[in-house]
């Protein structure tokens, strides 16, 4: 497969303005900068960055080699100065200490699944095609959303429709899931699709009845919210002062990680009235983006699917605080 030359990048304007101030300043400082786009896709996003910035190199992570493979191609022309990685955005400390950096000036996330997965029939992604029940966003390991319908018991099944798609009628379908499993495996995302309709109640607003079932597989199979705890502060960690963090989510789970992560390093722990406030209490980051900043209409009319974004955006003030002996954990 090959890359759509048509494809728009969400929100690709403000990211790039967001993301400047950091790269500018390793630039003065350095002579050159580096960003991690921690969710490559299709490398849109890093072709921008790349040809605005000529000192810039962009390590780009991704955990589906396919993903990999296209902007390797689409990003062909800029040789060393895009670095591809294959791996989950969780290891971005690693990734760049492998690509002998120390630190990123800035990080960049595109969070949820990507347009060309999508698209990609095979994948399983889609409850409008009729396809294998996969939904591996790395295609070479981990089990696949046929096993969780077909092996979860009906109480974790519950709990996983419930807790990462929000489905009110968590039970309700992992009674049906059970039941047709019982006489046999359900094995393509149109069976699983109908399935759902057909045990739908009936006239429920709030679009396909099968959304938010195929929304909490892609999170389970992908481990996506866990993996996502664990990234946010390991970018925060990365950057230095100056050094930006930008994050789109789209869907609710994931911007509340977002906003929590991002508000509990840019918020004083400070007692109110004290004259002067402690080094160790001070903001150590401060939030940039203007409250949860959405697509334009020009924008959606150019990408469908920019509709349900979400971004926010940090810069770090200050050094993180020193790790002192009593605060290290024994190994």
């Amino acid at each position: 497969m090959t890359f759509n030359p048509r494809h728009v990048p969400v929100l690709l304007n403000r990211c790039v303005s967001l993301l400047t101030p950091g790269i500018e300043a390793g630039i003065r400082e350095r002579g050159q900068a580096v960003v991690v786009d921690a969710t490559l896709g299709m490398g849109g996003h890093t072709e921008a960055l790349l040809s605005r910035f000529p000192e810039l190199t962009v390590v780009g992570l991704d955990r589906d080699t396919q993903a990999l493979t296209m902007a390797g191609e689409r990003l062909e022309t800029f040789g060393e100065r895009f670095r591809p990685v294959h791996t989950v955005y969780d290891e971005i400390g690693s990734a760049l200490s492998g690509e002998g950096f120390s630190h990123a000036d800035g990080v960049l996330f595109d969070l949820g699944v990507s347009s060309f997965q999508l698209d990609e029939r095979e994948r399983g992604f889609a409850y409008s095609y009729d396809a294998p029940l996969d939904m591996r966003m790395d295609a070479t390991s981990g089990p696949t959303a046929a096993d969780v319908v077909n092996e979860y018991s009906l109480d974790d099944l519950t709990h996983v429709l419930r807790t990462w798609g929000e489905e009110r009628h968590a039970r309700r379908i992992a009674v049906a899931i059970v039941e047709r499993r019982e006489d046999h495996p359900i094995l393509t995302t149109g069976e699983l699709s109908q399935l759902i309709i057909d045990h739908y109640p009936k006239g429920t607003k709030g679009g396909h009845p099968a959304k938010r079932t195929f929304q909490a597989l892609r999170v389970e199979v992908n481990d996506e919210l866990r993996v996502l705890e664990r990234a946010i502060p390991a970018a925060m960690d990365a950057v230095p002062v100056g050094g930006r963090v930008v994050a789109m989510s789209y869907q609710s789970l994931e911007d509340r990680i977002v906003k929590r992560h991002f508000a509990s390093l840019s918020t004083s722990t400070a007692p109110v009235g004290l004259p002067v406030e402690p080094e160790e209490t001070k903001p150590r980051f401060k939030i940039i983006s203007k409250g949860t900043e959405r697509p334009t209409a020009e924008e959606i009319d150019e990408n469908s699917r920019a509709a349900a974004a979400r971004l926010r955006a940090v810069e770090r003030l200050r050094p993180p605080l020193p790790t002192t002996r009593k605060h290290r954990r024994r190994a």
